[in-house]
């Protein structure tokens, strides 16, 4: 098992503080789980109150011996009910609550408890802290992305032509748990289900669905309508594999492409577009330009190369960004989208993903998770790119 340090959590609660204060808040609470494990180091079932002055509490619902062996907090209580949490804080004028995800029943369960003082959304502070991983978190990404290598060799052990999508997802997903995938990749969508991997050949590859992703893939039914189906793989088309890693709650995420026989073109020239795509961006990313920048960048880049009408999805399903930022969570800041307008920092590990898809045909594309350091990038999911054909 690894714990978060008691430096490392309490460098945490320090940043969040300095955040507190700029948005004059007295204290915040953090019911959400994600959340609460980035400040605490538990995710036992709980409930954290972080004061601008003060220690921070974390009233446990269960299992307090666990709660206290897995966080180095001080303050670390039992709690049977709300009004308990009156007796370990104090009375405040501004408090944070994580209005993104709460749920409105809940809130008004705090408005009662808590009197007359004024509520604000605190998520976006723990969203600006997540940003940047410490060396402690890039550490585990690393051991995510070690187990995601080797998946990714498996594949070839695994993959035989008539093997179906959902068959083939499903070998690799018992060997990654053999390696220590815990297998959820953690989303914060009131309604996004997934599982933590893509398999998709041939014309299920062009197939949209609910996900926002350039393709959504079959799935199994209408009740579960993305991802792998029940299609038979075959020669000679496009074979998709998306395998997203998570360990010690920290993800890793990476796409390769695979051909039984040959790869058929559109998709052998659209893949090297993909990747002359990923790494230009990645140079102008360590220049310095926007997010907004960057994704506008790519889209005349897919132009010239001529895959303009593909890239990203065909219209009208085409998606607004290239780049979601990964951590505890699947899709967290920074994003490359055409919404957001800052730059990429330095200590950002985002997920790169440039991907074509092409009506009734298929789908093909590169994904690395990328780390900013010492103004370089540093490509985490650094096992072979080029398209493997068996």
């Amino acid at each position: 098992m690894l714990y978060a340090s008691k430096e490392e959590i309490q460098n945490r609660i320090d940043k969040l503080k300095i955040l507190m204060e700029k948005a004059s808040l007295d204290g915040a609470f953090f019911h959400y789980k994600i959340d609460y494990y980035y400040l605490s180091g538990t995710m036992q079932d709980s409930l954290l109150f972080v004061p601008l002055e003060g220690k921070p509490v974390l009233f446990v619902k269960r299992e307090i011996s666990r709660a206290r062996r897995e966080s180095p907090l001080e303050e670390i209580v039992p709690i049977r009910s709300a009004k308990d949490i009156l007796l370990h804080i104090k009375p405040a004028k501004k408090i944070g609550l994580q209005l993104d995800v709460m749920p409105y029943n809940d809130v008004i369960k705090f408005k009662d408890l808590l009197g007359k003082c004024e509520f604000v959304n605190v998520s976006p502070l723990t969203k600006e802290l997540r940003k940047r991983k410490s060396p402690f978190e890039i550490k585990i990404m690393e051991r995510a992305a070690a187990i995601q290598k080797k998946v990714y060799r498996y594949v070839p052990e695994v993959l035989k032509e008539g093997i179906t999508e959902i068959e083939l997802g499903g070998l690799l997903e018992a060997y990654a748990k053999k390696l220590g995938h815990e297998g959820l990749l953690r989303v914060r969508s009131m309604n996004y289900e997934a599982y933590t991997w893509h398999v998709i050949s041939g014309r299920t590859g062009s197939i949209v669905s609910q996900s926002d992703s350039p393709m959504g893939g079959l799935g199994l039914s209408p009740a579960f309508p993305v991802g792998a189906s029940m299609k038979k793989i075959k020669k000679g088309e496009p074979i998709l594999v998306d395998f997203g890693i998570c360990y010690h709650g920290y993800q890793a995420d990476q796409t390769r492409m695979y051909a039984i026989g040959s790869m058929p073109e559109p998709f052998g020239g659209a893949f090297e577009a993909c990747r002359e795509i990923h790494y230009r961006v990645l140079d102008k990313v360590l220049e310095g330009m926007a997010s907004n920048e960057l994704f506008e960048y790519s889209k005349n880049l897919a132009e010239k190369l001529g895959y303009g009408d593909y890239y990203l999805g065909y219209k009208p399903h085409k998606v607004r960004f290239l780049a979601h930022g990964i951590g505890i969570e699947l899709a967290e800041f920074p994003f490359i989208a055409a919404s957001h307008t800052y730059p990429i920092e330095e200590g950002a590990v985002f997920a790169i993903e440039p991907k074509m898809v092409f009506p009734r045909k298929g789908a093909c594309g590169i994904e690395n998770t990328v780390l900013i350091e010492n103004s370089r990038y540093r490509i985490l999911t650094d096992n072979d790119e080029s398209i493997m054909i068996l």
